[in-house]
This record gives C-alpha cells, sequence and structure tokens, in this order.
C-alpha cells in the first residue's frame, strides 16, 4: 500500500524500539519521515536506513519533548520547510518505575513530562499547521496499564492522561478535518520485555488470551491504520493492541 505518499509524518521517539518500527512503516507507504528523538545519534542512524531501504525523504531532528519552546519551534520549522505536517505520532515516553511511597518527585514528573506534556505540546504545535489545510491525524501513545497497574503509578498516570488529552483533542479539532485517537499496545516485543527474567515474562505472557506476545510491526499496523486517510470517520478511541489482554475475563 502507499496511503502516506507526499504527506509528512512526525514522530517522535521514533529513534529506536516502536517508533522506529512505525518510522519504517509510513517510509515503506511513501511517507517523508521526520524523526524527533532525544537521542540524536539513534534518530539520524533511522533515518539513514529509511533513506537507504526506501529512497524517501527523511530526516532526524533532536529534540526534547517536554521542553515547550523547542518543540515548537521543530514542529514550525518542519511546516515552514515541508509545506504540511499530515500526521504527528507522540511516541516518546520513559519509565521509572516504583511503588507510590518510593517513587521521587524528580521521577514523577520525568514520566508525565516526557509522556503526556511532550503529546500536549507536540499537538499544540501542530495542529494550527493541519488545520490551516483541513486535514491531520494525531495519533499518542497510552498503554495496557492506563486502567490501573501495581507498581507504576506515574506511567499510569501518564498514560491515562493521555486517554483525556486525546478525547478532548478529537472534540476539539472534529470540524477541521484532524482527527486524535490513542493506542494502547499489551505486550509488545520491545527491549524492556526482552529484558525480563523467564519467569517473570512466561506469567505475563501467560494473562494473555491469544498466549502470546505481540511484535512492533503490530503497533505500526494500528497506527498507520489509524493515520490513514480513510480512517476520516474514527476519532477519539483508544484501540487496545494487546492480543486481548485488556478484555479482563474472569474465565481462563
Amino acid at each position: 500500500m502507499n496511503r502516506f505518499i507526499s504527506q509528512v509524518v512526525v514522530v517522535t521517539g521514533g529513534g529506536q524500539g516502536l517508533g522506529a518500527a512505525m518510522a519504517h512503516r509510513f517510509a515503506a507507504e511513501g511517507a517523508t519521515v521526520i524523526i524527533g528523538d532525544v537521542d540524536l545519534h539513534t534518530a539520524t542512524a533511522q533515518a539513514d536506513s529509511l533513506r537507504a531501504e526506501f529512497g524517501a525523504p527523511a530526516e532526524a531532528v533532536g529534540v526534547d519533548v517536554t521542553d515547550s519552546a523547542a518543540v515548537g519551534a521543530w514542529i514550525d520549522d518542519v511546516a515552514g520547510r515541508r509545506g504540511r505536517i499530515d500526521v504527528l505520532i507522540n511516541n516518546a515516553g520513559i519509565i521509572r518505575d516504583n511503588r507510590v511511597t518510593d517513587i521521587s518527585d524528580s521521577d514523577w514528573r520525568a514520566v508525565l513530562d516526557v509522556s503526556l506534556s511532550g503529546s500536549f505540546y507536540c499537538a499544540r504545535a501542530a495542529i494550527p499547521h493541519m488545520r490551516t489545510r483541513k486535514y491531520g491525524r494525531i495519533v499518542s501513545f497510552s498503554s495496557m496499564s492506563w486502567r490501573g497497574n501495581f507498581g507504576q503509578a506515574n506511567y499510569v498516570a501518564a498514560k491515562a492522561g493521555i486517554v483525556g488529552l486525546t478525547r478532548t483533542l478529537a472534540l476539539e479539532t472534529a470540524r477541521d478535518g484532524i482527527t486524535a485517537n490513542a493506542i494502547a499496545p499489551g505486550l509488545i516485543e520491545t527491549p524492556m520485555l526482552a529484558s525480563m527474567n523467564a519467569a517473570a515474562r512466561e506469567k505475563l505472557v501467560a494473562k494473555v488470551p491469544q498466549r502470546v506476545t505481540g511484535q512492533p510491526a503490530d503497533i505500526a499496523e494500528a497506527a498507520a491504520f489509524l493515520a490513514a486517510p480513510a480512517a476520516g470517520y474514527i476519532t477519539g478511541i483508544v484501540l487496545d493492541v494487546d492480543g486481548g489482554l485488556g478484555i479482563g475475563s474472569s474465565i481462563r
């Protein structure tokens, strides 16, 4: 498919992991991919790889999504040089897991600043450019954990905030040809999951109705679906990509 030919797709945290998988998918479908990442080295390597594989325009920018002014300048620069921003993927995020009583002020702020505030800053900067053209797709990343998860109060608060932010963005931009949706991944094969010991991993996978973990490509597929022109009548939803884990069935 070539759903994103001539489109400009901005991906935060696109230098590695799920962000890189999504950047790859959009480039494969003809998009000009703009990767924003606090780690310029990984972002540049990813952009170089996309250009080499697909021959499509791709660029990397070192940007800290917690810096409101830097985000605004970056988004305005992209829109000015490229003439448009069609898709914004709010993927940047970090974890600093601990029990509530052991979460430091700095770890609380860091997680919310990157995942939630960063998504807000990027959306706020991109929406005016999308409104000008009466078209846009915003896809932000929540998590299956947004419903609550032991030892992740900061992460859960950020990801639950993404749900509320997404629904509000959807309402405020509904008449502008812009959609705003969220993706809530489950157990996906990432370096973090791979670092778990075998016993802990098996325990988690046993809770998934499909009894398997997901792949980064599963997330990229979901993002491409929600960001595609054909998904224009879908807005304000949270799409679980979790093998059924979020169903919460009491019968196993």
